[in-house]
């Protein structure tokens, strides 16, 4: 492989140029001329389906049904909330013409659906009787945030599934939030992306703009930074009292629903790949990759019509796994370092002597571990050494985090010191946005979540203001 088209940055020494290589050279991305919002080529829309279809199965299993609310929200509308405006007001993006025609009233290209979702809301509830109401959306959003985007992980563009929900009592809709956040959201980056999560609230400083609270899943990076999987939260009244989503009660008395809003986005997929990859390529994790396997044949000119129909036919016996037959007129080292950095999990090489012996080379991308196998074997053993990839890929995640948190309740320099060099804090404070700021300040990290099993603190101190400690938290740098 001409040197150019590998890898060149490596991972741990220039982790922004890795990726951006990593995600283009593996035929993730394809960037465009408006800044933060890409193109999602094949293997990257396969990855987002699976997600898509794996999520959708969950919650419509969990009695959640899909909807599609429209992309523009009139100005009037997105007003009515004013902490949620006010948290979102330097994202939005505004449609003022219709060709040359100024339009009446801006519109905003949707940052979140809230706004117009529970417009129709309080259309749709009268009484008791039409609660719980429980809507999932997928589509993209818009958010043309000022920091610099990073394809995936923060686009100015990007596709999710919003969840939004009405119930009669405020009861119902948390536990609504932590089931959702628990079994469905911390279920598929486990189950599916391989990859260990951080859960518990989000504090009042990172909460959602217009919440009571949020909950959410954080993940630990190999780059030494935490990054927000995904986010549950509960709304309270605060929505249904600006929208006039109100209902009749059992005992015929006026009430307003209780909400929840809940959302996973395309952010999941540079998670993975940052999680697993390495500095040859990409690591998918098996359940999504596109073509589980890549067969790679060794040919002759007096063997290539024998190696090459051999390896079609053993393609169609595989058929269940996706494989990729490599049958370009490139050099059998150019398709081997193509397939570490195009990250199938499972490379076979085919030639002359394994259709004499019936056995092939089987390679793992996880840990490039080579084995032979028999091809009497060969479906049974290619589905365990998926899973065994799998399993192998989230047992490593979960050390990298474990032994990356660490303990300090009282030395502040300390503190800082773990944050800067990339570990995660588990340490405690006061529960103000204002010693966050302090905390971001001292630290250049910032707080994760505060872990959902209450612990006493009644005898720490705050190390960042010195004042009682409220809550257990875990700080680091974060993404």
């Amino acid at each position: 492989m001409a040197k150019d088209l590998g890898i060149q940055s490596q991972k741990d020494e220039d982790t922004n140029k890795w990726y951006t290589e990593l995600i283009t050279k593996g035929n993730l991305i394809e960037y465009t001329d408006v800044s933060g919002c890409y193109i999602l080529r094949p293997k990257a829309q396969f990855m987002w389906d699976t997600i898509r279809e794996y999520i959708d199965k969950l919650i419509k299993e969990d009695g959640v049904q899909n909807a599609s609310f429209p992309l523009f929200i009139q100005e009037s509308l997105l007003l009515k909330e004013q902490e949620h405006v006010e948290g979102f007001a330097p994202e939005v993006a505004w449609v003022t013409h219709a060709g040359d025609t100024k339009l009446n009233e801006k519109l905003a290209i949707r940052p979140t659906s809230e706004t117009i979702m529970y417009a129709a809301y309080a259309k749709w509830i009268r009484s008791y009787n039409d609660l719980p109401l429980r809507l999932n959306q997928w589509c993209n959003i818009v958010r043309w945030e000022f920091k610099h985007p990073q394809p995936f992980l923060r686009s100015r563009e990007f596709f999710w599934q919003e969840g939004h929900t009405v119930f009669e009592t405020a009861d119902e809709a948390k536990k609504e939030t932590k089931d959702i956040l628990l079994n469905i959201y911390k279920k598929t980056y486990e189950d599916l992306l391989a990859v260990p999560c951080l859960v518990g609230y989000k504090s009042d400083k990172e909460k959602f703009a217009g919440a009571e609270y949020s909950m959410s899943c954080e993940v630990y990076l190999p780059i030494g930074k935490a990054i927000q999987g995904c986010t549950t939260h509960f709304l309270g009244q605060n929505f249904s009292k600006a929208f006039g989503i109100k209902f009749m009660t059992k005992d015929e008395k006026e009430d307003y629903g209780y909400q929840n809003s809940w959302g996973f986005t395309t952010r999941s997929i540079g998670v993975a790949i940052m999680a697993h990859s390495d500095s040859k390529g990409l690591v998918i994790p098996p359940k999504i990759a596109q073509n589980k396997i890549v067969i790679i044949p060794i040919t002759k000119k007096e063997n290539e019509k024998e190696v090459i129909e051999f390896s079609d036919n053993l393609a169609k016996e595989l058929k269940e796994f996706s494989p990729y037959v490599d049958k370009r007129n490139k050099s059998f080292g150019f398709k081997l370092n193509d397939a570490e950095l195009g990250g199938y999990p499972i490379r076979l090489e085919i030639g002359g002597k394994e259709i004499e012996s019936k056995e092939v080379v089987l390679t793992r991308r996880d840990t490039l571990e080579k084995t032979k196998i028999k091809l009497t074997d060969i479906k049974k053993t290619i589905k365990k050494t998926l899973e065994d990839i799998h399993i192998n890929l989230f047992k490593k995640a979960k050390k990298l985090l474990e032994e990356n948190i660490v303990e300090e309740y009282s030395d502040l320099n300390k503190i800082i010191k773990y944050v800067k060099a990339g570990k995660i804090v588990r340490t405690c404070y006061d529960g103000t946005i204002e010693t966050e700021d302090i905390l971001k300040d001292k630290t250049t990290g910032k707080t994760l979540v505060i872990p959902f099993e209450e612990e006493d603190v009644s005898k720490l101190k705050c190390p960042f203001s010195n004042n009682s400690a409220k809550h257990i938290v875990y700080v680091a740098k974060s993404l």
